[in-house]
């Protein structure tokens, strides 16, 4: 056969109904035990493959796909959630498709408008750090959406982040319990929500041990390991801090790696989890969110409104954990 095989072709091999072919392959259980093998053996001998495109442009026909557009996916925070969304939403019978805005505004956009085309079910987005155009300028109708991490203008999506805020307060604070009393905050941009919200963090905590905020001591642009090692080496020469707390997992990599250069360490407390943090002595302490279980809510909960649930968009913020391994209280070694 010079085309590819059409349920026409299975339904001939098999000697049944086109509707029979129709009905097994959009999964329907009720079906005759001998007429459904004959489908399968037909389907098997022939090579046929559903075109799930051209079905889910029947009226009332889904695609089973869901578009998620994150900041980085080479970020293990994001392909972390990424994972986690993946499994809950194979689980139920659906494709995951993943892309990477890179923190533009025109790609998120480029993004949502290319997976809304595909006629995805659903789309799970983590917006940019300065957000493009308005959801309500997307040209309708848009599937479900579930917005991560940060916070969007879709008012009508369900929203699910960190308490990135609380969880900076409670890193910070336990670095002045240690005794420090001039902590450095290196993170990355102050136009992303997560880093502003810790930056607000960082300051309560100052303001609850009775320390003076220092503006000198902020320093951000730390988007890879190799800029904030950069930040860190020059704050180590220029501001002298006694502790450090590195705002996101680069951060904190670049922290290890100035101390390294520098021959010397301070106390240390990175916000994000990070699989090296573990090699040191002691470990890195963090404050790390509950980035799985975000991932695995978001895909339930776009997962439930694809099956027509119609309640009130929610809003969830889901506790930081703070896991303290000595980084915190003592000298670090590479």
């Amino acid at each position: 056969m010079s085309r590819p095989p059409t349920m026409n072709d299975v339904a001939q091999e098999a000697g049944v109904a086109l509707k029979t072919v129709s009905r097994y392959v959009n999964g329907e259980k009720n079906i005759n035990p001998e007429l459904a093998k004959r489908i399968r053996d037909a389907i098997a001998l022939l090579g046929y493959r559903r075109n799930l495109a051209a079905a889910s442009l029947r009226p009332g026909r889904s695609s089973r796909m869901i578009g998620l557009v994150i900041s980085d996916l080479a970020n293990p925070y994001y392909s972390t959630i990424a994972r986690a969304i993946e499994t809950t939403a194979a689980a139920a019978g659906y494709l995951l498709i993943t892309a990477s805005s890179e923190e533009s505004a025109e790609n998120h956009d480029r993004l949502i408008d290319r997976f809304i085309g595909q006629q995805v079910d659903g789309l799970i987005v983590v917006p940019p750090a300065r957000p493009g155009r308005s959801w309500a300028d997307v040209t309708p109708p848009v599937p479900p959406l579930v917005v991560i991490d940060r916070p969007a203008d879709a008012t009508w999506s369900d929203t699910i982040l960190a308490d990135n805020a609380g969880g900076a307060h409670a890193a910070t604070a336990a670095l002045t319990a240690a005794g420090a009393g001039r902590i450095a905050f290196v993170g990355d941009t102050l136009a992303l929500y997560t880093m502003s919200e810790r930056l607000r963090g960082y300051r309560l905590a100052l303001e609850d041990a009775g320390i003076a905020f220092d503006e000198d001591l902020v320093v951000t642009g730390a988007h890879s390991a190799d800029e904030a090692a950069s930040i860190v080496s020059r704050l180590l020469r220029e501001q002298r801090p006694d502790a450090i707390f590195a705002a996101n997992n680069r951060a904190s990599i670049g922290s290890v790696l100035a101390f390294r250069d520098a021959g010397t360490a301070l106390p240390l407390i990175g916000f994000d989890d990070f699989e090296s943090a573990r090699l040191g002595t002691p470990a890195v302490s963090v404050a790390t969110p509950r980035i799985e279980e975000m991932g695995r809510l978001a895909a339930e909960r776009l997962l439930a409104r694809i099956d027509g649930d119609t309640s009130p968009s929610t809003t969830t913020v889901l506790p930081v954990e703070l896991i303290l391994r000595g980084s915190e209280r003592e000298t670090p070694t590479s």
